[in-house]
């Protein structure tokens, strides 16, 4: 394996964070990709990043031809340049996170921490903060009940529901300090900045649920495959809906998804809030449903069926509605593309 990879992708022009995130891996031997889109800038000197524009993402297979233009989808093409580059795990982020020391740290895809059990949702938020705070994605009907119920059990002396071992977990969501993300609903009713408490890592057992996005998240190469985001729904799911897809595949390998403590701050870039707060209905009215759909899916055991997996749960959730029918055709694309990064047949 090669080294460990962050990847980003941008339209703005390189910035503070971007720039201290280059020179953090210089410094430290890592590879830094960004991938460019159509909004974005046509060049990108930073020392320290590779800089996919379009040119380059198009030569770089099928997925590159292909993948539409202006979507968040287009960071798909940065994995596929880490994965080439025989990264041994990556790291994902945004261009308005500023890392702080703990983010460099090399992750182990075995976690110590607590282990929930019970199924169902589960606020992560929650384990890292005594103020009311939910993450994006979660659903906005369960955020007060789930509030309390979490309350008693971090008060319980007892085991209630959790349990402390080591697991191995090969997503994990780091937070962020400062503006973390949280949907719309809360930034146009709550205070921030807010900042997380330093906790032990929170760890989903099989049929626990909870959203995790693309802002400070790490990947190991078994779970590759999972990366791929969606294009063919609203910018704000697309990770989100990433998040339950690979949450369910997760389970039928035996592994988990990990939360852990801020590890970077975010300076968010403008937003407009009814703007996100319209491409965040589909989610606010379909995730519960989406997640059923997801549990009832008979997935083939462990590694060797991800990738059928995956194509099994778009292909589901296409039916639905959830995403466009030609979003078959890019997860093919990303699917074919894996290998040729990999640079061997078959070796995902």
């Amino acid at each position: 394996m090669g080294n460990a990879a962050i990847v980003i992708t941008t339209i703005f022009p390189p910035n503070d964070a971007i720039r201290e995130i280059a020179r953090q891996c210089s410094r430290r031997g890592l590879d830094f990709i960004v991938a460019g889109d159509a909004k974005g800038p046509s060049e990108f000197a930073v020392e320290g990043a590779a800089f996919l524009d379009l040119a380059a993402q198009r030569a770089m297979g099928r997925l590159g031809e292909i993948c539409p233009p202006n979507t968040y989808a287009r960071k798909n093409l940065a994995y596929l340049e880490a994965i080439r580059r025989g990264a041994c795990y990556i790291r994902e982020t945004d261009d308005d996170n500023v890392p702080r020391e703990s983010f460099w740290a090399s992750p182990s895809s075995r976690v110590s921490g607590r282990f929930v059990r019970r199924p169902g949702w589960v606020n992560a938020y929650r384990f890292f903060s005594e103020r009311f705070v939910y993450p994006r994605g979660y659903p906005i009907d369960l955020a007060l009940a789930d509030w309390g119920n979490l309350a008693m059990d971090r008060a319980d002396s007892g085991d209630g529901g959790f349990g402390a071992s080591s697991w191995a977990c090969l997503v994990q969501q780091g937070l962020a300090d400062g503006d973390p993300d949280v949907d719309s609903i809360y930034r146009m009713t709550h205070e921030l900045p807010l900042s997380f408490e330093k906790r032990e890592p929170l760890i989903l057992g099989e049929g626990v649920w909870c959203p995790f996005n693309s802002q400070n998240t790490v990947f190991f190469p078994e779970v590759y495959p999972l990366l791929y985001l969606p294009a063919t729904c609203s910018f704000r799911m697309t990770d989100i809906w990433r998040s339950f897809i690979a949450q369910r595949i997760l389970w039928s390998c035996g592994w988990h998804l990990s939360f852990h403590q801020a590890s970077v701050i975010q300076h968010r870039n403008p937003h407009d809030l009814l703007r996100d707060f319209r491409d965040e209905v589909p989610g606010y009215l379909g995730n519960r449903k989406l997640v059923a759909l997801l549990e009832r899916l008979d997935l083939g055991c462990g590694i060797r069926h991800m990738k059928t997996n995956l194509e099994r749960c778009y292909a589901a959730l296409i039916r639905e509605g959830y995403f466009h029918a030609r979003e078959e055709v890019l997860v093919a694309a990303w699917l074919s593309d894996l290998p040729r990064a990999a640079g061997a047949p078959g070796s995902l």
